[in-house]
């Protein structure tokens, strides 16, 4: 893994890079609110061992419980300037992000993220993305008439029983909602809680899970054969 700093107009991020060989399959992975994605780093490897080829930019952490459209468009860019960096022209990416990061990608991949009536956030569409793999996403941004219309691609969701902030009536109301043109992969693991999908939780958090290394490898296995099924 290597860290790589791009250009956001006058600013800069950092992406870190799991670089697989030159004609591997491109992973984008979207961070969660606090940002960091190192907090990921058995799903990281794991992708990495599989032969994709994985790029995570940073971010600076959210610190508001619903965040500003400022805040959503401006992760939404840098993910997409980071694969304007690191994809080959015509080529095509699959998308994993935890949170507020899956959200993200829902919107990337065609989805219409609403912030409340009349207050529609200005992603544009990436049509590079493939099959999505979607932990913990919180869904309520979708609610809106027509909003997953544009949705067509391959989807798997995945969210803990005992997860507080993205509860899986979430996870389940998108699969629904998604049922006449697309099925939704749902996955609901008993014990889980929203953060227990990282190596490094929140230092306040309590860790619900009694095998939280167990359910790191099973979750990194299952989406590692999902994007490459």
């Amino acid at each position: 893994m290597h860290t790589q700093v791009l250009q956001d107009g006058a600013e800069s991020f950092e992406v870190s890079v799991y670089e697989a060989t030159t004609a591997s399959p491109v992973v984008l992975f979207a961070v969660g609110s606090g940002g960091q994605p190192e907090r990921h780093t058995s799903l990281l490897g794991s992708l990495a061992k599989s032969g994709f080829t994985v790029i995570a930019p940073h971010f600076e952490r959210l610190t508001t419980p619903m965040p500003r459209e400022t805040d959503l468009t401006l992760r939404a860019r840098r993910l997409s300037l980071a694969l304007d960096k690191f994809l080959q022209s015509g080529t095509t990416a699959v998308g994993v992000g935890h949170s507020i990061g899956a959200a993200t990608l829902i919107a990337l991949a065609g989805g219409q993220m609403w912030l409340g009536p009349g207050r529609r956030v200005n992603i544009a569409p990436d049509s590079r993305f493939t099959r999505l793999a979607l932990l913990a996403p919180p869904t309520g941004f979708f609610q809106a008439l027509g909003a997953l219309d544009a949705l067509r691609i391959p989807m798997l969701a995945w969210v803990g029983s005992e997860d507080s902030i993205t509860p899986p009536a979430q996870t389940e109301w998108l699969a629904h909602a998604m049922l006449d043109w697309q099925t939704v992969d749902v996955r609901i693991t008993e014990g889980a809680g929203h953060f227990s999908f990282m190596d490094q939780t929140p230092p306040q958090i309590t860790e619900p899970l009694s095998n939280k290394q167990a359910f790191l490898q099973e979750h990194s296995s299952e989406v590692c054969k999902f994007l490459l099924s």
